[in-house]
């Protein structure tokens, strides 16, 4: 075949190649609540859940980083002992609209073996960036409740009966956890990537203002989503680097709430405080404080793990905390040694650490005048979580072009 008669058939394949031949839009994950194991009356805290469901709908709302044309949800048992059986489920692409009920391999309802979770069929709801959408669970025995998000920062609903596809839930009581959904994912333009952050309960956001989207990874997610990136928010409050906490230790989920999120790009590690800070408490009355060197080895093995996974990987240095948690059962929280570990740990992030990048939210958030306080205008009022400010000034401090290099604007969904 000469070069001429090559040429020809050349532009004759691309001529007869339909459209739909493109490789298909990625999946991006877009929202994430990371699953916890439910705690006994003999916490510190309430659960804020009642003890099972039965017969009963549970509506929660989730608001996206990204939109897509489709979706699809994953629904977690990671901490049941028992099968999770799921009777019906919806998504509904605002408060009051018609919900489409979502389909487990083309059936109404699932089960979810112990440990295990389940991602729904992509369904057919197109969604812009930061939408906030309704996902109902109706679950028809008795259900034990094992794995929930505890601090979820958004009224959610349970209400008698199957309500999935009821535009508007007839609301037997309210919570600010979350049940059964852990994450999700859209199909998004060509291109779209997710960062994921996992942290503690300064990332889960612990004191943003309720039902208003103010954690600072909201704030990030609103810087980003133009550049087509979704940020996903994998904080526990009460988590803990090291070892487990009210949740398990970031070692320990980094896999499941990190590396397993689909169209992942670089993350963002800002957790440590509470291994540094819970020993001594009423968290953790005769527990021994970690030496620096226990959690350089925990930041080091998030990073090999990111790196082998070709991750871009940041951490964060951790804010100020004198004076944190002030008449409360956890008023011995901070101690001038603890802050000389805090501090020893941020020279070494800034300095010596193997991440690719630091975010200095130490420098962000503190007091000039005092820097080892946070500032008045960020504090939330406990002296450790920032306020809605704060977390503004946390997604602020960071370098877009050091998170993602290369990212640029794209058309808006």
């Amino acid at each position: 075949m000469n070069a001429l008669t090559r040429l020809a058939a050349a532009a004759l394949l691309a001529a007869s190649t339909p459209a739909f031949a493109q490789a298909p839009a990625p999946w991006v994950a877009s929202w994430q609540a990371s699953p916890q194991p439910v705690w006994d009356a003999s916490f510190l805290f309430p659960t804020l859940i009642p003890a099972a469901l039965e017969g009963q709908t549970f509506r929660q709302t989730a608001r996206l980083s990204l939109g897509g044309e489709q979706l699809r949800v994953r629904l977690s048992n990671a901490y049941g002992t028992t099968p999770l059986r799921i009777g019906a489920a919806s998504v509904a692409g605002a408060d009051g609209q018609a919900p489409l009920a979502l389909t487990f391999d083309g059936h109404a309802g699932t089960q979810i073996a112990p440990g295990q979770a389940r991602l729904s069929d992509p369904v057919m709801l197109s969604t812009r960036n930061l939408q906030a959408v309704q996902v109902s669970v109706y679950v028809p025995a008795h259900t034990p409740l094992r794995t929930f998000h505890w601090d979820g920062r958004q009224t959610a609903s349970i209400g008698a009966g199957d309500q999935t596809l009821a535009p508007r839930m007839d609301t037997a009581s309210t919570t600010t956890a979350r049940l059964f959904l852990t994450g999700i994912e859209v199909q998004a333009a060509a291109g779209a990537r997710s960062v994921v952050v996992i942290g503690d309960s300064i990332t889960d956001g612990a004191t943003a203002s309720l039902d208003r989207d103010q954690r600072w990874t909201d704030h990030l997610a609103e810087r980003l989503a133009p550049r087509g990136v979704a940020v996903v928010n994998a904080g526990i409050s009460g988590g803990r680097l090291l070892r487990d906490g009210m949740g398990e230790s970031a070692l320990e989920r980094f896999q499941r709430d990190v590396l397993d999120q689909p169209g992942i790009a670089s993350v963002i590690v800002l957790i440590g405080i509470n291994d540094i800070a819970w020993p001594g408490t009423a968290f953790a009355r005769d527990q021994a404080r970690p030496r620096l060197s226990e959690l350089q080895a925990g930041y080091r093995t998030l990073v090999e793990q990111a790196h082998r996974r070709g991750l871009r990987i940041l951490s964060a240095t951790l804010p100020p905390f004198v004076g944190a948690l002030p008449g409360t059962p956890l008023d011995d929280y901070y101690q001038p040694d603890k802050d000389a570990l805090r501090q020893q740990l941020n020279r070494w992030l800034r300095t010596d650490s193997p991440f690719d990048a630091v975010i200095d939210l130490d420098a962000a958030l503190r007091d000039p005048a005092t820097p080892s306080r946070i500032a008045a205008a960020y504090d939330s009022g406990d002296h450790l979580h920032p306020g809605d400010a704060g977390n503004q000034a946390m997604a602020e401090a960071v370098d877009l072009q050091v998170l993602l290099p290369g990212a640029h604007p794209v058309a808006p969904r």
